[in-house]
C-alpha cells in the first residue's frame, strides 16, 4: 500500500473518527502526556496531532503551539502526515537545513527547528503522532526518543479509552434514539445502561445496584396491577440468572403517577468462554395498545352480548359482565327509570367471579329517587359521572353500610338514552384506584348508546308482539261476529285502499272474500236502487266526513241483504284513514217493515176507535140532551104532586125519592153535557178578574154542613187579597168538585185543608201562577193509579173497595175547566196519608 493509500485508508479514517477527538471536545488525559513530554525531553513544545483525510488536527499541546492549534493544518504543511504514511518515527535535527522539508519550513512561524515524532496506533492503523518541537536545532538522543515512545504508549492508551468512552456515548445516543426501552446490568447486577425510553417508562432516575431492590424501586407489579413482583420475577433479574424471557408483561406503578404496562424481552450476556458478563432487557410501552385491545374486546363482547336473545334485564347483565371481564372491573349494575318518572330501579347486576358483593350489588329490589346515590345523580344530571374514590365521596353511594368492606376504589355512572328520553343508568365499579379516563368513558358512552338502541328495539319488538297478539285476539273476536269491520285509506283519486278488514265477510256478502278493497267490492254488489246512496256515502268519506248509510247488497250467494255502514275518517300524518263497520240489518229492516205495517194497522184501528168514540160522545151528548127535557118534566110533575092537599103520606115519601133520583140523574146529564162541550171546545169560558179568596171562602162555607155531617174538619188558609183571571162560575164548579170529593172520601174524624199560594214564576216568559191546594186525610189512591185519575169514568180501586159511589166524571170535568183557563191540575199523595190536589191558575 502506498503512503497516500495509508493516509486515505477508509478503515483508518473510521477508526480516527471513532475516537471522538476530532469533535473538539478536548482531551485532558492527553494534555498530561504533552506536559510530561515538555518536561522529560525537555522541549518548549509538545503536541498530539491526528491526521484526517485532508488535514492535520492538534488535539493536545503544551507550550507555545498556537500556530498549529489555531486551526486545521493542511497536509502539505504536516510532518505528522509522513509518520502516518510510513508508520515509523521521524526525527529531524534541523528542519530548515533538511531539503526534504522545504514545504513546511514556514510552519510554526519559524518556531519549528528540530522535530521528533513517534506514531500513535489504534490497532493496525496509525492515527497520528506524538511530537516534540524545539525552537533550535538539536540532536535527539536515544533516551529522549525512548521517553517519547513511552509517552506515546500512554497516549495510545488514553486514545483507546477515549474511543471506548466515545463509543459508549454513541451507544447511549443510539439507544436513546430507539423507540424501545433498554436496560442492562453487569455480572454483579449493577445497572450500566438505561436509555431514555426506558427511563420514561420507569418514570425514575434511580439506579439501584442491588437486583433485589429493582421491583420496589421502580414499582413493578403483576399484569393485574395489584400484586407487586417478587425480586426474582423481574425480567432483568431472571435474565441475569440465565433465563430468556419474551413478552413478559409488567405493570409499572410509581406512586402518584399513571401506571404503565410494558412488554419485556430479556436475555443474559455471556462471553465466548461462558462467563456471565451481565444481562440486557428491552421493553416497549403497550399501555395504549393494551387499552385499545381491551376496548375493542369490550366492544366486541358487548355486541355479542346484545346479539343474544333475551329481555332487557338479561341483556344488561350480559353487557355488564362483558365490560367487567374485558376491562377488569369488579361489579356493575343497570338501573331503569320507572314509567312514572318518580324513581329509578335496579333491574340487573353482576359481580366478578370470586368477589362476594351480593350485599352491595345483589338482585334484591332497590329503588332510588332522582339525585340519590350515583344512579340518581346521573339521572338528575343527564350526563356521565366519574368518581375516582367512591369511599371518599359522600354523594357517590346511597348504600354506605353495604359499601363498607367492599374495597371499591373507582366508579362511573353513565346515562342510557333512547332518543330524547333517558331509559336508565349503567354503573360500573373497580377495586383499584383509577383516574378519569376520557377514552374509556367515550367507549362506555358508546356501549350505553348500543344498550339504549337495544332497549328501544326490544321495547319496539315487545310492543310489536303485543300488538300482534292484540290483533290476533281482536281478529278472533271479530271473526265470531257477523259485522264486517274495516279500515281503508282514502286516495287522492277518490279510490280507497284497504288497510284492515275483519276475517268474516260471510255475514255481509254470503261468502268469504280475499284481502281486497272492500269498498270496490261492495260497489259491484250494491242494489241498483241504492247505487246513488252508496256513491253519496263514499263521497262523504272521501271528503273527510263521518257518515252512515243503509243500502241493499245482492251477495255472492244471490241473497239480497240490507246492510248498515257507519264510518268515521281520521288523519294519520298526511293520510286520510277511514274506520268503518258494515252490519247485516236485513232482519231489523224486516222487523221495521213489519212494525210499519202493524203501526199502520194500529193507526187504522185507532182511527176507527176515535171515530167510535166520537160517535159515542155524540150519542152521549144527544142522549143527555134528550134526557134533560123528560127529567125536567118528571121533576116538575113530582113537585106539583107534592103540593096536592090530599096526598097520602106514603105517596109523599115516594115523590121525595122520585125527586131525589131525578135530581141525581139531572146532575149526571149536566156533567156529561159539560164534558162533551169542554172536550169539543164548544163550552166557552168567560174570564174576568175574580177575587179568588172570597170565591174559595164561599165554597168552603157552603160545604161546611156536609163536612160537619161526616165529622170532618174543614179548614182554609188563604191570603187576604188574591185575584185571578177566570170564569167565576166554572171556577166555583172546580172548587165544588174538589171539596165534595175530599169530604166524600175522608172518613169521620179526618180533615180537609184548603190553602192558596200567592203568584210566583214568570221567569223566561212563563205566566205568573196562583196555586190552590185541597188536601184531605182520606182513604188515598194507589200510587200506580194517579196517572188515570183525570180520565173519564175512572174510579180508584180504594173508592170502589170502600163502597163509595160516584160516576168518575167530576175530576175529568175539573181538569177540562182548568185547562180551558190555561192552568194545570195535579194530584199527589199527602204526607201522613190522603191525597192533595193542586190547581195552578194564571194571574193575568
Amino acid at each position: 500500500m502506498s503512503t497516500d493509500d495509508r493516509v486515505q485508508d477508509p478503515d483508518r479514517i473510521r477508526a480516527l473518527h471513532a475516537t471522538g477527538l476530532l469533535e473538539g471536545a478536548g482531551a485532558p488525559s492527553l494534555d498530561r502526556v504533552t506536559r510530561l513530554a515538555v518536561r522529560w525531553l525537555p522541549v518548549p513544545i509538545a503536541m498530539v496531532s491526528l491526521v484526517d483525510a485532508d488535514r492535520q488536527v492538534v488535539v493536545s499541546s503544551a507550550g507555545p503551539a498556537g500556530p498549529w492549534c489555531e486551526g486545521p493544518v493542511p497536509l502539505s504543511q504536516s510532518l505528522c502526515r509522513h509518520i502516518v504514511a510510513t508508520g515509523a518515527a521521524l526525527t529531524v535535527p534541523d528542519v530548515p537545513a533538511d531539503d526534504r522539508w522545504h514545504a513546511v519550513r514556514a510552519a510554526g512561524d519559524g518556531l519549528l527547528k528540530a522535530y521528533a515524532g513517534v506514531p500513535l496506533h489504534a490497532g493496525r492503523h496509525v492515527l497520528g503522532a506524538l511530537c516534540a518541537i524545539d525552537t533550535a536545532a538539536r540532536t535527539w538522543s536515544a533516551e529522549q526518543l525512548a521517553a517519547l515512545d513511552d509517552l506515546a504508549a500512554v497516549a495510545e492508551s488514553e486514545i483507546d479509552h477515549g474511543r471506548c468512552r466515545t463509543e459508549a456515548r454513541r451507544l447511549a445516543v443510539l439507544l436513546d434514539s430507539l423507540d424501545e426501552g433498554v436496560i442492562a446490568c453487569d455480572a454483579d447486577g449493577r445497572l450500566v445502561q438505561i436509555n431514555q425510553p426506558m427511563r420514561e417508562i420507569l418514570q425514575s432516575e434511580q439506579r439501584p445496584d442491588d437486583p433485589r431492590a429493582w421491583a420496589s424501586a421502580y414499582g413493578l407489579f403483576d399484569p393485574d396491577g395489584r400484586r407487586p413482583l417478587e425480586p426474582g420475577e423481574v425480567p432483568l433479574a431472571r435474565a441475569l440468572d440465565g433465563e430468556h424471557t419474551h413478552g413478559q408483561e409488567v405493570m409499572v406503578c410509581p406512586p402518584g403517577r399513571p401506571a404503565r404496562r410494558i412488554a419485556v424481552n430479556a436475555r443474559p450476556i455471556d462471553a465466548p468462554d461462558g462467563r456471565r458478563l451481565g444481562a440486557v432487557a428491552t421493553g416497549h410501552d403497550v399501555t395504549d395498545s393494551h387499552r385499545t385491545a381491551l376496548l375493542r374486546a369490550a366492544q366486541h363482547a358487548v355486541i355479542r352480548a346484545l346479539a343474544e336473545d333475551g329481555g332487557t334485564e338479561e341483556a344488561a347483565t350480559r353487557v355488564i359482565a362483558a365490560l367487567g371481564g374485558a376491562l377488569g372491573w369488579c361489579c356493575g349494575e343497570y338501573w331503569q327509570v320507572d314509567d312514572d318518572q318518580a324513581s329509578i330501579t335496579r333491574i340487573a347486576s353482576w359481580s366478578k367471579p370470586g368477589r362476594d358483593l351480593t350485599a352491595f350489588a345483589g338482585l334484591q329490589p332497590l329503588a332510588l329517587i332522582r339525585g340519590e346515590g350515583l344512579p340518581g345523580r346521573v339521572w338528575a344530571a343527564g350526563r356521565r359521572i366519574w368518581t375516582p374514590d367512591p369511599q371518599a365521596d359522600p354523594h357517590a353511594s346511597a348504600r354506605p353500610r353495604q359499601a363498607r368492606g367492599t374495597e371499591l376504589r373507582a366508579a362511573i355512572g353513565l346515562p342510557v338514552h333512547g332518543g330524547q328520553r333517558m331509559l336508565g343508568v349503567l354503573t360500573l365499579f373497580s377495586d383499584s384506584a383509577t383516574e378519569p379516563d376520557e377514552e374509556l368513558a367515550d367507549l362506555l358512552d358508546g356501549v350505553c348508546a348500543y344498550l339504549g338502541r337495544y332497549v328501544e328495539r326490544r321495547r319496539a319488538d315487545d310492543l310489536t308482539r303485543t300488538l300482534e297478539i292484540a290483533r290476533y285476539r281482536f281478529d278472533r273476536v271479530i271473526a265470531q261476529i257477523d259485522d264486517y269491520v274495516w279500515t281503508s285509506e282514502a286516495l287522492p283519486d277518490g279510490r280507497f285502499r284497504l288497510l284492515y278488514r275483519s276475517p268474516n265477510t260471510v255475514g255481509v256478502l254470503g261468502s268469504q272474500l280475499p284481502d281486497i278493497d272492500i269498498v270496490a267490492v261492495l260497489a259491484r254488489y250494491v242494489h241498483p236502487d241504492d247505487q246513488e246512496a252508496f256513491e253519496a256515502f263514499n263521497a262523504a268519506l272521501a271528503a273527510g266526513r263521518a257518515v252512515q248509510a243503509e243500502y241493499r247488497l245482492t251477495g255472492i250467494d244471490g241473497v239480497t241483504r240490507w246492510v248498515w255502514s257507519r264510518a268515521a275518517p281520521r288523519r294519520d300524518g298526511g293520510r286520510l284513514l277511514v274506520d268503518g263497520i258494515t252490519t247485516d240489518v236485513t232482519e231489523r229492516r224486516e222487523l221495521a217493515d213489519e212494525r210499519e205495517r202493524l203501526l199502520a194497522r194500529e193507526q187504522e184501528q185507532v182511527h176507527r176507535l176515535q171515530e167510535l168514540d166520537r160517535l159515542k160522545d155524540e150519542l152521549m151528548a144527544m142522549v143527555s140532551h134528550e134526557l134533560r127535557s123528560p127529567i125536567g118534566v118528571i121533576r116538575a110533575y113530582a113537585e106539583m104532586l107534592c103540593g096536592a092537599p090530599d096526598l097520602p103520606e106514603e105517596h109523599s115519601a115516594f115523590l121525595e125519592v122520585i125527586d131525589r133520583k131525578s135530581e141525581h140523574l139531572q146532575r149526571l146529564v149536566d156533567d156529561l153535557l159539560d164534558l162533551a162541550r169542554l172536550e169539543d171546545g164548544r163550552l166557552s169560558v168567560e174570564a174576568r178578574t175574580v177575587w179568588l179568596t172570597r170565591l174559595i171562602r164561599q165554597a168552603v162555607d157552603d160545604h161546611r154542613a156536609a163536612a160537619a155531617a161526616k165529622d170532618v174538619t174543614l179548614t182554609a188558609e188563604l191570603p187576604h187579597h188574591l185575584q185571578v183571571r177566570a170564569d167565576p162560575v166554572r171556577l166555583r164548579q172546580v172548587m165544588d168538585n174538589l171539596l165534595s170529593n175530599a169530604i166524600k172520601y175522608t172518613p169521620g174524624g179526618g180533615t180537609v185543608a184548603v190553602t192558596a199560594v200567592p203568584p210566583h214564576g214568570g221567569d223566561g216568559g212563563s205566566p205568573r201562577m196562583v196555586a190552590v191546594t185541597v188536601a184531605d186525610s182520606g182513604i188515598g189512591i194507589p200510587a200506580e193509579q194517579y196517572e188515570h185519575l183525570f180520565s173519564r169514568f175512572f174510579r180508584a180501586s180504594s173508592a170502589r173497595a170502600a163502597g163509595i159511589k160516584g160516576t168518575g166524571l167530576g175530576l175529568a170535568i175539573t181538569r177540562a175547566i182548568v185547562n180551558a183557563h190555561g192552568g194545570t191540575i195535579t194530584a199527589a199523595p199527602r204526607e201522613g196519608g190522603g191525597t192533595a190536589f193542586t190547581v195552578r191558575l194564571p194571574v193575568g
